[in-house]
């Protein structure tokens, strides 16, 4: 009999987001509650408040959790090792760091909302991208690191994206309630929210399955989601990010409708080996 654990499946994906929504909404309930006496101990209220940044870490906990315990250390480093997966076709790379400040540049022209560089001196900019780095987009440790792939498993990428955007969308809402953060000082939570992470997570899905699963791919595309040096497209930007999202869906069809089309595997593969979800646990 073997000894190696048994692959996650359906069962693990509820456990993630039974836990991340746990772990994130009673931390983010506890920041109303007690938001006078977190704000003496950790500082103002907002999205740069270590409690708060701790919540939006919650996707990737709860998966550093589960891998943890199926797999043990080994296998989460094995897991962490898909940071290195960054090979994808050209034209993605060019959608990533061109497309995605494209959209944004034509939303804002549009609209108006065109202004002058928003740091100055100009290099204020790098501790404040840093700090955009290490906070929303750890999260993708967990959407796309962790659900993706099990979710891929079951249903072609096409549903799989469907399903993680709206749960995605859905897992934010704590964040437009909490007076200070930049979710609540943009408006109150909507549909169209869902409807924007359902139509990002297109590219995400894309992605992420033409880097054979690469985490750091879908961490670099959250973070020029959120890059502060590009202004706000406002709804046309938005508008011009769902004109790449059909475009994507369209060049990427036979891949997003196919069962076969999406990665799998949670952990990085070992050298000579077809599989790696059967690493076994030190």
């Amino acid at each position: 009999m073997s000894n190696s654990p048994r692959e996650m499946g359906g069962g693990s994906l509820i456990s993630f987001f039974v836990l991340t929504f746990a772990l994130s909404w009673g931390i983010c309930v506890a920041m109303i509650v007690f938001r006078a006496e977190i704000a003496a101990a950790t500082g103002p209220i907002g999205y740069f408040n270590p409690v708060f940044i701790l919540a939006v870490w919650c996707p990737a906990i709860a998966a550093f959790i589960l891998i943890s315990l199926r797999y043990g250390l080994r296998g989460l480093g094995a897991y962490l090792r898909r940071l290195t997966l960054w090979r994808m076709h050209w034209g993605w790379w060019a959608f990533l760091i061109l497309g995605v400040p494209a959209a944004r540049y034509f939303g804002a022209a549009l609209s108006g909302g065109l202004e002058p560089f928003p740091f100055s001196p100009w290099h204020a900019v790098f501790p404040a991208l840093f700090m955009v780095l290490i906070i929303g987009p750890v999260e993708e440790f967990g959407w796309r690191g962790f659900a993706m792939p099990l979710l891929q498993r079951i249903m072609a990428p096409f549903w799989a994206t469907i399903i993680l955007g709206i749960i995605w969308g859905i897992w934010h809402y704590p964040a437009f309630i909490i007076e200070g953060t930049r979710q609540a000082e943009g408006g109150g939570f909507s549909p169209i929210f869902i409807v924007a992470t359902t139509f990002y997570s297109f590219a995400f899905t894309a992605m992420f399955n033409a880097s054979r699963g690469s985490i750091l791919i879908p961490v670099l595309l959250h973070f020029q989601l959120n890059n502060d040096a590009f202004p706000d497209g406002g709804i046309w930007g938005l508008l011009a990010m769902v004109v790449f999202m059909v475009i994507i869906v369209w060049v990427d069809r036979d891949r997003m409708f196919s069962r076969d089309g999406g990665v799998t595997e949670l952990l990085m593969p070992r050298p000579g080996s077809a599989r790696a979800d059967v690493a076994p646990a030190r």
